[in-house]
């Protein structure tokens, strides 16, 4: 009896070497990670799938929205101060400070094949660190 994948138990046969699929490893070391996308100097891997670096085009957008809220301080102050101060300590509570949330879109596009990638931030800072690394990316891609 003959068994298609050469073992008796059925265990598929490795690929040969021409039909391994590349492992980030063999495309080079990760320069820059946005997300969960990785860039290596020739290649974009994401979770769908690998992109050229060569010729990509990035794109940044940002989506925030700005809100006020009590701060967890003046809460715990105001509720503790009722017994003390009646209901004086309650003033606390239209103590409001800007809370900044958003996410960061970072869309790369390869030929016809496009990914984005969501990221969430709380500080203005995050989305410095974002554009640059996608600036730094844009410099790779025109090499």
């Amino acid at each position: 009896m003959t068994f298609p994948s050469g073992d008796p138990w059925g265990a598929p046969t490795p690929p040969s070497a021409s039909e391994a699929p590349v492992s980030p490893e063999a495309a080079g070391p990760v320069i820059v990670e946005v997300a969960e996308m990785q860039i290596t100097s020739t290649m974009v891997h994401t979770p769908v799938g690998d992109l050229p670096l060569s010729g990509s085009r990035w794109q940044v957008t940002d989506h925030w929205l700005s809100q006020r809220v009590t701060p967890t301080w003046a809460k715990v102050a105001a509720f503790a101060g009722i017994c003390f101060s009646g209901g004086l300590s309650l003033l606390l509570l239209l103590v409001k400070e800007p809370v900044a949330q958003g996410t960061v879109n970072v869309t790369v596009t390869s030929g016809q094949h496009q990914y984005v990638a969501r990221i969430t931030v709380k500080h203005e800072g995050d989305v410095t660190a974002i554009n640059q690394q996608v600036n730094y990316v844009r410099s790779l891609a025109a090499l």
